[in-house]
């Protein structure tokens, strides 16, 4: 069933079992992992439609001064679905180091471990149609050789895949599902702005819910899951402070702390040598897999590393060295509208001349990668792009590095407030030297064992790393640890099975409550985490309803 927040009674009170607090990838996935089991859902949406720009204003906020952090707004998305419409697809698990408290990186380590995750990792790869779970390309891609075949047995990892989804748009997926489920009501709409606990703070009495068009209203449920992403979720835990002042869950000031969001950027080129092929391929299953490099465990752990994935891009298509006709193509159109458009010649003789004898040496390589490129836009589900021939085998290295989780790292309440009077958020997301120096020494290390094994040779600037890691901030709307789960209140905020330390009905799913974020797209382990998280709300809701129909039969 499917409703607007602004048919709602003003001053009316919705009651559910459950009501899940955000309509994204985290809250579809709970809503309809519990439709069926008996009990009553409420799912509440901010946005009226996907992408709604004006419950997307609401996520405005300010970055701290400095901080190379994009604005809070970008990246996020308010609608049934929520970021998922803005998803490019990459699946990717956590690796088993991502879960250990490890010496050299403080704050680390998960109350769950990484094989206990493994079932709903499994039915997440299928709610994220990414077929099959398995990442390892000996199994997935069965007589496809690795990119590198002379990296085997070496630190430095051979058969990493990622996995690509449709993508899939969880509003434009499961909606229909959504409408059609007896038991489960979304309404859409509905901005939730204070979490309002009874008086002991040991359980939450009602939500607070506004619409943008002035109604009010609140809910009661035996319990309440706040999916709302990193940011909002801390900022709605923060706002409400009504029983407690510095907010629900937030007795030891964790609330907000540890904002991690990686690292990312083209950092380096790679000469591959050999017959590996970087091209994505499909699995047996039709999904496409494309290569991963990054170290193995334990030469993390030996060399006090934190986590990074490397993965080869196209090279610059400015630099004639990569060989290739295509890349020379593209630029020497750019560099004719550039001549059209300003009346300049932007391009040397000796820059052209080596740009022509790229496209003279290769006659045929642009209009096969052409026609390859056609026949992706043209397939039933989005493949990520081929990478252009190069006659030389030169890639661009592009990395995604885990960073440390600091309490200093955070978001916090800004001063402004938005259209609903709740306060806009601050976001003064850090990092640390020895999250540089970290995908540095891993760069260094491949290198080496590129070299060693003549797999190829690996080239990056040390001086301009951190330049090329941080000119762009952190990939915008892939935050986490904002609500982070452990045992210890003092330095969390949920425990491991995701409920707040201290108010017995009250639960974070989603990326907020990753402990450290890992070098992998968080979407594949929070869905997990959300299925997880619903299968333990079954066991704990069944029996009451249970009792309760028992009652009044």
């Amino acid at each position: 069933m499917r409703d607007r927040a602004s048919r709602i009674p003003r001053g009316g009170v919705l009651h559910a079992d459950v009501c899940v607090v955000g309509a994204g990838p985290a809250g579809i996935t709970v809503a309809l992992a519990l439709s069926g089991k008996g009990l009553s859902v409420l799912l509440l949406e901010a946005g009226e439609q996907p992408l709604d720009a004006r419950a997307q204003a609401l996520y405005a906020g300010e970055v701290a001064p400095g901080r190379p952090h994009p604005p809070p707004d970008s990246g996020r998305a308010r609608g049934l679905g929520g970021t998922s419409a803005l998803w490019h697809g990459r699946c990717v698990p956590l690796d088993p180091i991502d879960f250990e408290s490890r010496a050299h990186v403080p704050h680390s380590g998960w109350p769950i471990s990484h094989g206990g995750l493994q079932p709903w990792y499994a039915k997440a790869n299928a709610w994220l149609e990414a077929g099959r779970y398995d990442y390892d390309a000996r199994t997935a891609l069965p007589g496809t050789p690795p990119l590198a075949p002379a990296l085997d047995g070496t630190a430095v990892q051979a058969y990493a895949i990622d996995r690509w989804s449709c993508p899939t748009d969880f509003g434009r997926r499961y909606g229909r599902r959504l409408e059609v489920a007896p038991d489960v009501r979304v309404v859409t709409g509905a901005h939730c702005t204070g979490v309002r606990l009874d008086t002991g703070a040991g359980a939450v009495r009602l939500l607070d819910v506004a619409t943008l068009g002035g109604n009010r209203f609140q809910v009661a449920a035996h319990a309440v899951v706040l999916a709302a992403g990193a940011l909002e979720t801390a900022r709605l835990l923060l706002a409400s402070n009504d029983v407690m002042p510095q907010g629900v869950g937030n007795r030891y000031d964790v609330v907000g702390r540890y904002l991690q969001c990686r690292l990312a950027g083209r950092v380096g080129t790679l000469v591959l040598h050999g017959s590996g092929d970087p091209q994505p391929v499909l699995a047996a299953d039709g999904v496409p897999c494309t290569p991963r490099l990054g170290l193995e465990a334990p030469y993390q752990r030996d060399l006090g590393l934190l986590n990074a994935a490397l993965r080869l891009e196209s090279p610059q298509a400015a630099d004639p060295a990569h060989g290739s006709a295509v890349l020379s193509g593209r630029f020497l159109l750019q560099a004719l509208r550039r001549e059209a458009d300003h009346g300049e010649v932007p391009v040397s003789p000796e820059l052209l001349g080596s740009h022509l004898l790229n496209l003279l040496r290769e006659p045929v390589a642009n209009a096969r990668w052409l026609h390859e490129v056609a026949q992706r836009r043209l397939a039933a589900r989005h493949l990520p792009p081929p990478l252009p021939p190069t006659r030389t085998r030169r890639f661009t290295i592009a990395v995604q590095a885990e960073q440390q989780p600091l309490a200093s790292s955070r978001v916090l309440l800004g001063a402004e407030p938005d259209a609903l009077g709740m306060r806009r958020l601050r976001v003064d997301w850090r990092h640390c030297l020895a999250d540089i120096e970290s995908v540095s020494r891993t760069l260094e290390m491949a290198g080496l064992e590129f070299a060693r094994t003549e797999a190829g040779r690996l080239v990056f600037d040390r001086e301009r790393l951190a330049h090329d890691l941080l000119q762009d901030g952190p990939p915008p709307g892939l935050h986490v640890g904002t609500a982070r789960m452990g045992r210890d209140p003092a330095t969390s905020v949920v425990d491991p099975e995701c409920r707040v330390h201290g108010v017995r009905n009250l639960y974070v799913a989603g990326a907020a409550v990753f402990p450290t974020c890992g070098h992998a797209d968080p979407m594949l382990t929070l869905v997990a985490l959300s299925l997880r998280l619903a299968e333990r709300l079954v066991q704990r809701l069944q029996p009451r309803r249970a009792a309760t129909e028992e009652v009044f039969a």
